[in-house]
């Protein structure tokens, strides 16, 4: 999958490496506001992938004294990073010059200029549409693979690098497209303000994008729970042992794109002693790795759980449940496992229904 993605960015750099120099010298001959808005499209696009490429050999480092949960996080800030890029090169460069040249006595465009811009844009969308096909294969096989609609995975994926990639490309193929119709709009009309128009909506674009991924980015920097359907896993799991009486809470950390920390509180039956205890808490931690592999870190406290807190704990459940249901296709939503033992009956039966 790793081999895969940085394939996926690569075709994406050299895409836009291509396009960016066409697009660049096209803009500073023909004086297309459009052009050079594209321009610095694809130069903001080059340099997050390149801050991609460089986040997926950082975060696979191992483990080690300083951070002893790894570096997966090195993807999220990475990917942070290239929001802010798309958002200062792209969005606020092509937003500035729309308005310079709505506001400033523009030179008629020659017919040949026109013929140069419809070359440089029909490039463009080639090489643009291939590498958004890349991407959107990846998305599509790894969608089917999690059960989930193909928005749904992109909006919900903790691996903001595939979804960067995607995005960019979406809006970039989306740009070539508002760059062309103001061209012909410019063309046809005579008049500038179609270009510089079009400019402006490609920074619009560009600025949405920005913020969506860079509100998702932070949310898995600062510590978002992990998906809900694997904080289900994780409940069940433990209420799947007889010798687990009551689950007070179960937290999870997305510590990288596949890697997932998973603490509880849990009572254990008192008869039980430290041995046994032990052997309980290794069978659930290796079932849960066994269901979910990207659970990478398991930590149990045995504690008393009073009935308000496994109350509570009910209808947490409950609420993720129907949470991660509704994120399952339609015809996946039945392959969630069911409770197995007396303790998983007894959440189930309670405001789960």
């Amino acid at each position: 999958m790793a081999e895969e993605t940085r394939g996926t960015v690569l075709v994406a750099l050299l895409a836009n490496v291509g396009v960016g120099v066409a697009k660049g010298v096209g803009g500073v001959v023909t004086g297309s506001s459009a052009l050079l808005a594209e321009a610095a499209h694809s130069v903001a696009d080059t340099l997050n992938e390149a801050f991609l490429l460089l986040s997926l050999s950082r975060a696979d480092r191992p483990a080690d004294r300083t951070h002893p949960f790894g570096y997966g996080k090195e993807r999220f800030f990475w990917s942070l990073l290239a929001a802010v890029g798309i958002f200062i090169s792209g969005a606020v460069f092509s937003i500035a010059e729309g308005v310079h040249s709505l506001t400033s006595e523009a030179e008629e465009t020659s017919t040949e200029h026109f013929v140069v811009i419809y070359a440089i844009l029909g490039v463009s969308i080639l090489l643009e549409g291939g590498s958004l096909l890349k991407a959107l294969r990846q998305v599509v096989r790894e969608a089917a693979s999690a059960r989930r609609r193909l928005l749904t995975y992109v909006v919900r994926s903790p691996d903001p690098t595939v979804k960067t990639v995607a995005s960019e490309d979406s809006i970039a193929v989306l740009g070539v497209l508002v760059a062309l119709a103001g061209t012909i709009a410019h063309q046809v009309t005579g008049s500038n303000v179609w270009d510089a128009l079009s400019s402006i909506v490609i920074g619009a674009l560009l600025a949405v994008v920005a913020v969506l991924l860079g509100r998702d980015t932070k949310e898995l920097l600062i510590g978002e729970a992990a998906d809900p359907a694997v904080r289900v896993e994780a409940v069940r799991v433990l209420t799947a042992e007889d010798a687990v009486v009551r689950v007070q809470e179960v937290l999870t950390m997305q510590l990288g794109p596949k890697n997932v920390l998973v603490a509880g509180r849990v009572q254990f039956a008192e008869e039980l002693t430290a041995r046994e205890v032990e052997v309980v808490c290794t069978r659930a931690e290796e079932e849960m790795r066994r269901r979910v592999p990207s659970i990478t870190q398991v930590f149990l406290d045995p504690s008393a759980v009073s009935a308000s807190a496994d109350a509570a704990a009910r209808e947490r459940l409950a609420d993720t449940e129907r949470e991660a249901a509704g994120l399952l296709d339609p015809g996946a939503a039945a392959s969630l496992p069911q409770p197995r033992t007396r303790t998983g009956r007894g959440l189930r039966a309670g405001p789960l229904g």
